[in-house]
């Protein structure tokens, strides 16, 4: 009896906006799978998709929208993750590739790994293709280095409260990720350490909307999901 193929699962990292910051091999592979699976919003929006149709040729491909939750509730979470994954596997099982376009880096804060565990758990091959990571172009966009020779930096995320305020203790430059609600917070504790003219910040970086702050002295409140800051 002949074994049925099975389909492999990619990630594909598209970058934080501007599609010409795509890899060569993000391109080849988001053409050459048949299924797309393109994580949308609660309104509609499929940004990841948005920012990978300006640079590769996706007519005519079979476009699975994955939604996933806001909800910090991690049991919310897991289900959105195993619904998704679930939604994926179906094509895997029928022999056609899928690529699931992801904003930055596939292996940062990408959702696609969750799916990618739930998955090679079962025996599907999974493959990651690696993009530029939205803290790399806000740096570029600043025109700043992140690190020099022997100095750490860190990758934060900006929403996580108190948590993500004890960081800036740490040495070397920090990266600040997804401030959003906690951005006046964030704002209010550099203050303090008087750290708000060294600081710089882009929000939708690459997209449509952005704004770059080579310095946070006027405490600009940008309080969108895609905001990047850079500490020294």
């Amino acid at each position: 009896m002949e074994l049925k193929h099975l389909g492999t699962f990619y990630g594909v990292g598209v970058g934080p906006g501007d599609p010409e910051l795509m890899t060569l091999k993000a391109v080849r592979v988001l053409e050459g799978c048949p299924v797309l699976a393109v994580p949308q919003t609660a309104s509609g929006e499929m940004t990841a998709y948005s920012i990978a149709r300006q640079a590769a040729r996706l007519e005519d491909k079979i476009l699975l929208p994955l939604k996933f939750t806001m909800s910090r509730d991690r049991q919310k979470q897991h289900q959105a993750h195993v619904e998704a994954a679930q939604a994926v596997r179906a094509h895997l099982l029928e022999g056609r590739d899928v690529a699931m376009a992801v904003l930055g880096d596939v292996a940062v804060f990408s959702t696609y790994c969750y799916l990618m565990d739930i998955l090679k758990e079962e025996g599907f091959s999974c493959v990651m293709v690696p993009g530029v990571p939205s803290f790399c172009a806000v740096a570029a966009r600043l025109g700043r280095s992140l690190t020099t020779m022997n100095q750490p930096f860190h990758i934060i995320p900006g929403g996580g409260g108190e948590t993500a305020l004890g960081a800036l203790d740490l040495p070397g430059s920090k990266i600040l990720m997804k401030s959003g609600k906690n951005m006046a917070a964030v704002l209010e504790e550099l203050e303090q350490r008087g750290l708000l003219s060294q600081a710089g910040m882009v929000q939708n970086c690459g997209l449509p909307g952005e704004q770059v702050f080579h310095s946070l002295e006027d405490k600009p409140l940008a309080e969108g999901y895609f905001t990047t800051l850079i500490i020294p």
